[in-house]
C-alpha cells in the first residue's frame, strides 16, 4: 500500500510568502528604530551595493530592474541621506553610489533588527531546523545562480 505525500505549497509561493512577512516585520522594527522613511524598494539598493560603492547599473543588473528604476529608488536614498554619488575612482565618467554615514547606520540597525526578527524564527521551528532551512535555501541560491551564469556564458 502506497501512501501520497500530503500537497505540500510550492517554493515560489513559500518564498515569496515568507519574504512578505519578513519585510513586514523588518519594516515595522526599522520605523521603531526611528528609520520612519523607510521602504520596501530600498531593499533593491541596500541589499546589493557594496561597502566600496557600486555603479548604478550594477545594482540595477543585480536587483533585475532597470536603469531609470534603480536611479529613482537612489535618489530616494540620496534624498534621505541614506547614499550618496561619488566619482568612480576607475573611470572619471561614473558614479558610485556608496552608503554616507547615516547609511552604514542604517544598515547597522537593519542587521540588528533581522538578527532578532531571524532569532525568532529558531525559537518558532527551533535552531538547528532553523539553520538547516538558511543553509539549504543559501545552497540552492548559489546553485541557481551558477546555473545562470553558465547559461548566460552560451548565449
Amino acid at each position: 500500500m502506497s501512501t501520497i505525500p500530503p500537497p505540500r505549497t510550492h517554493i515560489g509561493q513559500l518564498l515569496t510568502q515568507l519574504t512578505r512577512l519578513f519585510q513586514t516585520e523588518l519594516f515595522e522594527k526599522l520605523v521603531a528604530a526611528g528609520l520612519q522613511d523607510a521602504r520596501v524598494p530600498h531593499t533593491h539598493v541596500t541589499a546589493y551595493i557594496k561597502a566600496e560603492g557600486s555603479r548604478l547599473t550594477e545594482l540595477a543588473a543585480q536587483a533585475r530592474m532597470t536603469p531609470p528604476a534603480m536611479s529613482e529608488l537612489v535618489d530616494d536614498l540620496q534624498r534621505l541621506g541614506i547614499v550618496e554619488r561619488r566619482p568612480d575612482p576607475s573611470d572619471g565618467r561614473a558614479k558610485l553610489i556608496c552608503l554616507t554615514d547615516a547609511g552604514w547606520q542604517a544598515m547597522r540597525i537593519a542587521r540588528s533588527a533581522i538578527a532578532e526578527i531571524e532569532a525568532e524564527y529558531a525559537r518558532l521551528v527551533g535552531t538547528e531546523r532553523f539553520e538547516q532551512a538558511a543553509q539549504t535555501l543559501e545552497l540552492l541560491l548559489h546553485e541557481v545562480d551558477a546555473r545562470e551564469d553558465r547559461a548566460r556564458s552560451f548565449r
